[in-house]
């Protein structure tokens, strides 16, 4: 890809397939219950009902909620991963180490299958809400609480660095839009870093201003 650079493992959990025929339902239910209620919505009981299985099975063969649904959407990552690395270090450069880290993911061996999934959600509504809600919930909403804002900044705070980042990589590397896609990487992390920064630390209008 155009901004492509020098490709790193990024490592995944993964479980035992299971019953072919009981997993491919599973996840038929799955996604189904996805594009319907989004990630939130979702419960991994209502699943296991549409399924017609024990929620037990779920846990068996994909382990979390969010295990479930990397695999759906065919996410080569572990966030857990992603997101210690981008914690790990001072509060006041956490906005360069998350805008860094999302790079170092979609520059990595991972990155491929990254465009192919986002290029396949964008083409459904539904699953483009879902993997919003999913990527603010589970990612964003972690590295929120690393920065421990007050509680009602916290929505606001998501919100904007969601949009940062899921702009940046989507013009980056999915569209790639010039000279965006072309732009050298550590330029971006400094500039959109020092964004993200203001976003999860700096002051914020009052609502309704």
């Amino acid at each position: 890809m155009a901004a492509g650079g020098r490709r790193r493992p990024v490592g995944r959990t993964g479980r035992r397939p299971g019953n072919p025929a009981t997993r491919e339902r599973i996840l038929t239910e799955a996604r189904r219950a996805f594009a319907e209620s989004g990630y939130t919505g979702a419960s991994l009981r209502h699943i296991a009902a549409r399924a017609e299985v024990d929620p037990a099975l779920i846990h068996h063969y994909f382990g979390t909620k969010e295990q479930l649904f990397l695999t759906i959407v065919q996410v080569p990552i572990n966030p857990a991963e992603v997101i210690a690395r981008i914690a790990d270090g001072p509060i006041d450069s956490i906005g360069t180490r998350l805008v860094g880290t999302m790079m170092d993911v979609w520059e990595s061996e991972a990155g491929p299958a990254m465009v192919a999934t986002v290029r396949r959600v964008l083409a459904d509504p539904s699953d483009t809400r879902t993997l919003q809600e999913f990527v603010a919930g589970q990612i964003i909403r972690r590295v929120i609480a690393a920065v421990r804002p007050r509680p009602e900044e916290s929505p606001v705070r998501a919100a904007l660095v969601t949009a940062q980042i899921l702009g940046l990589v989507v013009g980056r590397y999915v569209l790639e839009i010039a000279p965006l896609a072309t732009v050298r990487r550590a330029e971006l992390v400094a500039s959109v870093g020092a964004t993200v920064q203001r976003y999860l630390t700096g002051p914020l209008p009052e609502v309704g201003s």
